[in-house]
């Protein structure tokens, strides 16, 4: 494990339990969570308490990148709320982090005091109806209009493009035939003409919506296009570029968070609860599965920071981002259903706790952020396991 700086790190988990407990208690959380909506008024409060700047290099006005520390973030607003998570990293990570490694330097003094400032908010447009995990295949069309640009396509599964200022879209810019060299990306304003869009309703990660995002002739100048001219047709080498590792850290880390706290939950739940004359924590068959659940967190736990760790000392990182986010989301999966199903049983089935709630969240994690079936093919290819 190569983090060190634990003292540090739990002031910054202090800080922001403190900013959680006065803005965020789980009464409020509750009426956001059946409303389906996250305050954007909270990223003021994470501005002031310095949270957004975490991965935006002083010279434009951040506090630096500290992958270390953002992740620690991410991992305490995730245990409170997940859409919380969701709601900081549609600013640091599809925001700030992506314009940081990928935009021209007129757009990142353009675009980046109003994501520290907690003012703008990105989504992030990569999926389409017909395109998943081979986002070589995008095709959502950009041509040029002298100094315009013209946007045409549809995007899916597009997190909380109905709040979002903007949207940074991958997009098809030249030959089909060439595949990984005609993608660019542009930064599309949701107010833009021809924008439209509509909620995909979901059982879980409620807060910051998934929609369906339509484009149709969305003309815009020339210089949204990120990179701006330099930037054409580089977009898959933005894509896999350095912004990637921790890209696939943040899903990893809010998976970590939800399990965290479905055992806190759980551990508390078995003190208070008493079956057959003594509290059920006394139980054998609890005492056993909350063994073992508190076992797989410190494993997704050791292993989570052990690639964050990597990535903010800038080590070869790739291999272990992509085991993390597959073991951290798939272990925390069934650590928050043993937690429901072994020890609270129908009172963690039912409203009134928790557990339902980090159920229903955990279950998407293992698919957004890089599915657990591609995290499996990245590893084998990057470990270079022969295909024949």
């Amino acid at each position: 494990m190569t983090v060190d700086r634990t003292e540090e790190l739990d002031l910054y988990r202090d800080s922001v339990r403190k900013f959680l407990d006065r803005e965020c208690p789980l009464e409020k959380i509750a009426v956001w969570e059946r409303e389906d909506r996250v305050p954007r008024e909270l990223l003021k409060g994470m501005a002031e308490l310095g949270i957004l700047g975490l991965t935006t290099p002083e010279e434009y006005g951040g506090s630096g990148t500290d992958v270390t520390v953002m992740t620690v973030v991410m991992e305490e607003l995730a245990a409170r709320w997940s859409g919380i998570a969701s709601l900081y990293n549609m600013s640091v990570g599809y925001g700030s982090l992506n314009l940081v490694y990928k935009a021209s330097e007129a757009q990142k003094h353009r675009f980046l005091p109003g994501l520290l400032a907690g003012d703008t908010l990105v989504a992030y447009g990569l999926s389409e109806p017909e395109v998943g995990g081979d986002l070589a295949s995008v095709r959502t069309r950009m041509e040029r209009k002298g100094d315009k640009v013209v946007v045409s396509g549809a995007k899916r599964w597009i997190s909380g493009a109905n709040v979002a200022d903007y949207m940074l879209t991958l997009v098809r810019s030249g030959d089909p035939a060439d595949r990984h060299r005609n993608l660019s990306f542009v930064m599309i304003p949701m107010d833009a003409e021809g924008v439209s869009f509509e909620r995909t309703r979901c059982m879980g990660t409620h807060g910051i919506p998934t929609n369906d995002v339509h484009l149709d002739g969305v003309t815009l100048d020339a210089d949204l296009v990120i990179g701006e001219e330099e930037g054409w047709n580089k977009g898959w080498g933005m894509l896999a570029g350095g912004s990637l590792e921790v890209e696939k850290l943040a899903p990893t880390f809010i998976a970590l968070g939800i399990a965290a706290a479905a055992v806190q939950e759980a551990w508390q739940y078995s003190q208070d609860r008493s079956q057959f004359g003594k509290r059920i924590c006394g139980h054998q068959a609890v005492r056993h599965v909350l063994s073992d659940v508190q076992t797989k967190l410190k494993a997704c736990r050791l292993m989570a920071y052990d690639a964050a760790g990597r990535v903010h000392h800038n080590q070869p990182s790739a291999v272990d981002t992509c085991m993390a986010k597959l073991f951290v989301a798939e272990t925390a999966k069934e650590i928050v259903l043993s937690c429901q199903q072994y020890v609270m049983g129908a009172y963690g089935y039912a409203e009134g706790f928790q557990m339902e709630r980090y159920v229903r969240d955990i279950l998407a994690v293992p698919i957004y952020g890089g599915s657990s079936a591609i995290q499996k093919n990245n590893i084998a290819t990057l470990m270079k396991l022969p295909r024949e």
